[in-house]
């Protein structure tokens, strides 16, 4: 049953809870964020063996594609295939295309494909400090994303960690946000900041999330902290694992209209890292 209901609920995190954009809270813009000097590596993909991404570490997402994703967006997440997610030169390379696959049996009739690679099942963690060197695509109507949720299924209840949302129709902005049961969707918790080369270079996407609070930034540099406000699990879930989650969805009610000009367009990805503690309750 697990295996059969997660990612129905894994999707919801996404691509149900951010149909409008996060309330903003508790920013903290220019506070610099590091890897603490006390945790190892624990986890990794280099993206050093060309080819389809390791199945030992990425699991291909498709559950929604019959029945279709929420937030009416389009895209038909593909299983392994090389047009949608390959390992080519040094990077993970998801690519999104207007195209039909009527031939699959999920097929939900979608004029898009993507790829939506996970973790579960592979890895997950509680606390560390990640870091996912990518860069973005740009074209109205994509919605890339690089986040966690709970491995425990239940959403919001087992919360989410935006790391990196960006909008084609917002090219110049990125943001993260936390969604737990006290607060999801649209009022979900976390920030947005400048970031004009989002589509032309790669940054470091990063978090650092301990028992006291959750810290996101970019290139070293923290835009959003969410403090643990000791109140319960309905707005701290997040002593518990999440795994980890990398794709582009299109259009949808946050995605906006799709230009179809842009196709295809791919987000890289250079490396994902995460670290933990020495000690699993070390603070930084």
């Amino acid at each position: 049953m697990r295996h059969r209901i997660l990612p129905l609920l894994a999707a919801a995190a996404l691509l149900c809870a951010c149909a409008e954009l996060p309330w903003r809270a508790h920013t903290s813009a220019g506070k610099p964020l590091a890897l603490p000097v006390d945790y190892r590596l624990v986890w990794a993909d280099e993206f050093d063996r060309p080819g389809l991404p390791d199945a030992r570490r990425w699991i291909h997402d498709t559950g929604r594609n019959k029945d279709g994703w929420y937030n009416k967006e389009q895209q038909y997440y593909s299983g392994p295939r090389a047009e949608n997610a390959v390992v080519r030169d040094g990077r993970l390379v998801i690519t999104a295309r207007k195209e039909s696959l009527p031939d699959r049996p999920d097929w939900g009739g979608q004029r898009y494909t993507s790829a939506r690679l996970i973790t579960r099942g592979q890895a997950d963690w509680t606390y560390g400090f990640f870091e996912i060197r990518a860069r973005m695509p740009c074209g109205k109507g994509t919605w890339p994303a690089i986040w966690t949720v709970g491995s425990g299924g239940r959403w919001p209840g087992d919360g989410e960690l935006d790391i990196l949302e960006h909008l084609g129709s917002r090219p110049e902005r990125v943001f993260s946000t936390v969604h737990t049961r006290a607060g999801s969707g649209g009022h979900g918790q976390g920030a947005e900041i400048d970031l004009p080369s989002a589509c032309g270079r790669f940054h470091d996407y990063q978090m650092l999330w301990t028992p006291d609070a959750i810290r996101f930034g970019v290139d070293g540099v923290e835009h959003f902290r969410y403090p643990n406000p000791h109140t319960g699990h309905d707005a701290w879930p997040f002593d518990a694992p999440q795994f980890l989650i990398l794709n582009i969805a299109i259009g949808g009610d946050l995605g906006g209209p799709v230009d179809d000009t842009i196709f295809p367009v791919t987000m890289e990805v250079e490396h994902v890292r995460v670290y933990q503690a020495l000690s699993p309750k070390a603070k930084p």
